[in-house]
């Protein structure tokens, strides 16, 4: 991990009406100290909100929090206006964003938009491109000129604002190797967590990318989408037969997160509702006020 900060964070309604939930929660976690809150981006989708729309609004209704689409339907915004996105609302907002990028996922659905369908080794190479682009437009500096394969700019001036952190929900082993090469922070899918197979099989790939092209791996955090349930007593066994995490008491996800950073590397979360979905005001108070800070006190007191 680096040494880098632990981030805690939430998985937001994204839902037009769901508005009024999704403020009240964003200002609670915004008080409470919550580091991100997240918003899914899936813009075939009539009745949810643009993420990019959304997290601008938000961002100016809080103060300390951070937001990111998690994550971002790349085929949709191409990487020079996404560029231009991003580098905006970090400089509206102090530096509260966060990139998390895909390469594209519901390719039926994205092509009904009238995008061109990519075959999944291009989607990749697009994604790894759009990482790149997206630096090269940030940060100042003279005009950028890129010629790739899927994006092309002649001199156009970066933003002299610096890059957001980039996490992607790399999923393959080519968009597993982008990651290592390009970007700061990995998301599992699926929801898989550090126990999983899918995290033992896929982060080794990330690490060994970013060593060839001489980046330090530890840079390179790995944030949990990650449901469960808090209950107000232990449950006999916090994970299902196939090992994969349901919950428990405060006590016991202070422990199971606890370790999962101490012994695992883990260097983010993401809160969602045991089915997936986002949490209510109530799984978010006891999320932000009893475990959260119970972990960060927990972690510290172990790293000095």
């Amino acid at each position: 991990m680096s040494g880098q900060k632990v981030v805690f964070g939430f998985g937001a309604h994204s839902g037009i009406d769901e508005v009024p939930e999704l403020l009240r929660m964003a200002e609670q976690a915004d008080r409470y100290g919550l580091d991100l809150f997240s918003l899914s981006d899936h813009p075939y989708l009539g009745g949810r909100l643009d993420a990019y729309a959304a997290l601008g609004f938000v961002l100016g209704r809080t103060a300390r929090i951070s937001g990111f689409a998690n994550v971002t339907n790349l085929p949709t915004r191409p990487a020079p206006m996404l560029a231009r996105t991003v580098t905006s609302l970090s400089a509206l907002s102090g530096g509260r964003v966060v990139l998390g990028m895909g390469a594209g996922g519901l390719w039926d659905r994205i092509a009904d938009m009238g995008v061109p369908r990519l075959s999944p080794g291009d989607a990749v190479d697009a994604f790894e491109e759009a990482i790149t682009l997206v630096k090269s437009l940030s940060g100042g500096g003279p005009a950028v000129t890129y010629q790739g394969d899927h994006y092309q700019v002649r001199q156009i001036e970066p933003a002299p604002v610096a890059a957001p952190p980039v996490w992607t929900g790399s999923v393959g082993p080519k968009s597993l190797a982008a990651t290592g090469r390009v970007a700061d922070g990995w998301i599992p899918g699926h929801a898989a967590d550090w126990l999983s197979e899918r995290y033992r099989a896929s982060r080794p790939v990330i690490d060994e990318a970013a060593a060839t092209v001489g980046r330090d791996p530890r840079e390179i955090r790995t944030v949990f989408n990650f449901p469960g349930r808090i209950t107000d007593r232990p449950l006999p066994a916090t994970r299902d037969r196939d090992g994969r995490w349901v919950g428990g008491s405060v006590g016991q996800w202070v422990e199971e997160l606890t370790g999962a950073v101490l012994e695992h590397g883990a260097s983010g979360f993401v809160l969602f509702s045991a089915g997936h979905g986002s949490p209510d005001l109530d799984v978010l108070a006891r999320w932000a006020r009893e475990i959260v800070p119970a972990v960060r006190e927990a972690i510290a007191k172990e790293t000095g």
